[in-house]
C-alpha cells in the first residue's frame, strides 16, 4: 500500500491575519476612560514651618453635610442636590450683603482695579457610608456654582467666558472668584 501523505497547512499566512485582526480590534476598540475630580492638594508643609490655626468667621462658612442615606444638608436645612448649585452661589455672591453670609473683601486684582472678592469657604463633609455617586453628585455641584460664577464676572469683565480667556485673564477672575472647598475626613453625620 502507498503512503499517503497529509497535507501541511501553511501557518506563515495565518499568524499575518492573526496580526491584522489584532491591528484591527486595537484600532476601532474604544477603552474607557476614568476620569476623576480635579483638585490641586494643597503643598506639603515644611518641616521647620510653625503650624498656626486661621481663625475663619462663622458666616463665611457653610457647612454642606452628606449622611449615609446619601441626604444633603447644607447651611441648617436639607436640601435636594439639583438646588445645591444656586444655594452657593448664592452664598457666595452675598447680592444683599446679608450680615449672615459672607463678607467681602476689597482686593487689587491685575488691571481690573478693586473687586469685592468673598471670603466664603465651603466645607464639605460627608459620613463613611455616603455613596460613591452622592459624594461626586454634591462635587459636581460644588464646582459647577463656582464655574458659573466665573463665566458671569467673565462676561461682565471681558465679554467672553472663562474658557476662552488668555491665562493672564484667567488667573485674574480666579484671584476674584476663587474656589475654596474645604473636605473634612469622613466621619458619622447621620445622627444629624
Amino acid at each position: 500500500m502507498a503512503k499517503h501523505k497529509t497535507p501541511e497547512i501553511n501557518s506563515s499566512s495565518t499568524a499575518d491575519i492573526a496580526f491584522l485582526l489584532l491591528c484591527y480590534f486595537l484600532m476601532t476598540t474604544t477603552m474607557d476612560q476614568d476620569s476623576g475630580l480635579s483638585r490641586r492638594l494643597p503643598p506639603i508643609p515644611d518641616e521647620n514651618q510653625k503650624v498656626e490655626d486661621q481663625k475663619v468667621n462663622r458666616r463665611n462658612i457653610i457647612i454642606v453635610k452628606i449622611n449615609s442615606a446619601d441626604r444633603l444638608f447644607a447651611g441648617n436645612e436639607v436640601l435636594d442636590v439639583s438646588l445645591l448649585k444656586d444655594k452657593i452661589k448664592l452664598f457666595l455672591t452675598n447680592p444683599l450683603n446679608d450680615p449672615n453670609l459672607p463678607e467681602k473683601e476689597a482686593k487689587e486684582i491685575g488691571s481690573l482695579g478693586m473687586i469685592p472678592v468673598s471670603k466664603g469657604v465651603i466645607s464639605l463633609q460627608n459620613d463613611r457610608g455616603t455613596s460613591y455617586e452622592a459624594y461626586i453628585a454634591v462635587q459636581n455641584e460644588l464646582v459647577k456654582a463656582v464655574n458659573e460664577l466665573r463665566d458671569e464676572f467673565s462676561k461682565a469683565h471681558f465679554g467672553k467666558t472663562y474658557i476662552n480667556l488668555d491665562e493672564d485673564e484667567q488667573k485674574m477672575v480666579r484671584d476674584a472668584v476663587p474656589q475654596q472647598i474645604s473636605e473634612a475626613e469622613p466621619k458619622d453625620v447621620s445622627k444629624k
